[in-house]
C-alpha cells in the first residue's frame, strides 16, 4: 500500500471510550493510589530491612497468579468491546461473563491469601509493611467489587439495549482496576 493510498483512506472517526465524568473518576482515582504509592515508597525507604523482611512472609506465585488472573479479565474485557463495536452482542456478553469471573476468582485468591497471612500471625498491627498490605490490597478489593457492579451492567447493556458506551465505561474502570493492580504487585510482592 502506498503512502497516498493510505491516506485517502475513509479514516474511522475516533472517540474517547466511556464518558468523561468517569475519566475524571479515574483520574482522579490515580491521583488518590499514587499518593498512597509515594506514602509506602517513603516508608519503605525509612524502614527498609523491615518491608523486605516482612515481605518475605509473602507469596510472589499467589501474587503472579492473581496478576495473570487480572491481566486474562482485562483482554477478555477489551474482546467485549471489540465485539460490541461489531455488532457481535452474544460474543460480548460471554467475554464480559470471563472477565467478571476472572474477578471474582481474583477474591476468592486473595481472601485465601489473607486468611493464610492472619494464620501466620500477619495481620494489620503487626508492623507498618503489613498495614501497607492489608490497606493497598483491601482498598484495590473494594474497587474490583466496584468493576464488577460495572461489568454487570455492562452485561445487562449487552443484553437489553446494546450500547456501545456503556461496555466502554464498564471496560474502562475495568482496566483501571487492573493497572492499579499491577503497581501493587510490583510494590507489595516484586521491588526488594
Amino acid at each position: 500500500m502506498t503512502a497516498r493510498s493510505a491516506t485517502s483512506a475513509p479514516s474511522v472517526p475516533r472517540h474517547l471510550p466511556a464518558n468523561k465524568d468517569l475519566w475524571v473518576f479515574v483520574l482522579g482515582d490515580f491521583v488518590i493510589f499514587g499518593s498512597y504509592f509515594v506514602i509506602f515508597m517513603v516508608s519503605r525507604h525509612q524502614e527498609r530491612g523491615l518491608f523486605i523482611e516482612s515481605q518475605r512472609h509473602l507469596s510472589l506465585n499467589i501474587g503472579v497468579v492473581n496478576t495473570l488472573v487480572l491481566l486474562a479479565s482485562s483482554w477478555l474485557v477489551a474482546r467485549a468491546v471489540q465485539l460490541t463495536r461489531a455488532g457481535e452482542f452474544e460474543r460480548a456478553r460471554t467475554m464480559i461473563v470471563g472477565g467478571g469471573l476472572c474477578g471474582l476468582v481474583f477474591m476468592v485468591i486473595k481472601a485465601y491469601e489473607w486468611s493464610a497471612k492472619i494464620a501466620q500471625g500477619h495481620t494489620f498491627p503487626s508492623n507498618n509493611f503489613f498495614m501497607y498490605y492489608y490497606m493497598l490490597t483491601g482498598v484495590h478489593l473494594f474497587h474490583v467489587a466496584i468493576g464488577l457492579v460495572f461489568l454487570g451492567v455492562s452485561y445487562f447493556e449487552l443484553r437489553h439495549r446494546r450500547r456501545v458506551g456503556s461496555v466502554e465505561t464498564g471496560a474502562t474502570y475495568w482496566h483501571m482496576v487492573d493497572l492499579l493492580w499491577v503497581v501493587i504487585f510490583a510494590l507489595l510482592y516484586v521491588m526488594r
